[in-house]
């Protein structure tokens, strides 16, 4: 049954991303700011937590799952150490996922020889 709740809320949070692409005129830089955005605003008022608690993975790997991080790398060290907080804990609890996305990216663009858009 978590497989298939992983794949629901997923699914539905990628249905987001792919209506907001073909209905709007909005950019995908600015599609994803919104979903890192939401991510940290849903997880301060409670809204994303349960959401996680239900999906797993399937809510916590789209972007909107990064600003969930964010936010609870943030209140976790402003508990700790206290203010310095809120300019570390974001970048503690996401550190391993920026560090992954930097290193696989650079191997793909080693692999894949890309080239720029003209």
């Amino acid at each position: 049954m978590q497989y298939f709740n992983a794949f629901l809320i997923g699914g539905i949070i990628c249905s987001i991303g792919q209506l907001l692409i073909d209905k709007t005129k909005l950019t995908p830089a600015r599609i994803l700011v919104i979903f890192v955005v939401s991510g940290v605003i849903l997880t301060a008022i409670g809204v994303y937590e349960p959401l996680v608690n239900f999906a797993g993975a399937g809510a916590t790997v789209p972007l909107s799952g990064f600003g969930y991080s964010l936010a609870k790398g943030v209140v976790k060290e402003v508990q700790e150490i206290g203010v310095l907080g809120i300019f570390t804990g974001g970048i503690k609890a996401t550190a391993a996922g920026i560090a992954a996305a930097i290193i696989f990216g650079y191997i793909a663009s080693i692999i894949s020889k890309p080239q720029i858009k003209e």
